[in-house]
């Protein structure tokens, strides 16, 4: 025969288990993980786009930099990080300049 004690430590523990989830999922732990990965997948397209940047540099015309460091500026701008963003404007601007364009 099944003892009552466990089967009440039991639904307590199901119990628990049930509010600990739907806190997650309607208290705004769901919404917070969600805006933390989106951060990171927007700091890895920007990283991305760096090491697209140093291939084009290295390997392909000015204009090719020139372009891929608009790219990269682009990217920190979606990450709404304004320190990289002018960083790489200024890099733009200069790759731009050296390939005969006025940006």
């Amino acid at each position: 025969m099944a003892d009552p004690k466990n089967n009440s430590v039991g639904s307590i523990i199901g119990i628990v288990l049930v509010l600990g989830m739907l806190w997650f999922f309607f208290g705004g732990g769901f919404e917070k993980q969600a805006a933390k990965n989106m951060k990171n997948i927007e700091y890895q397209v920007a990283s991305d786009a760096e090491k697209q940047y140093e291939i084009a540099k290295r390997s392909g015309t000015a204009i090719d930099a020139c372009v891929h460091a608009g790219l990269v500026s682009a990217a920190y701008i979606q990450a709404k990080d304004e320190a990289q963003y002018q960083i790489w404007k200024s890099v733009e601007k200069e790759d731009c300049r050296k390939a005969g364009l006025n940006r």
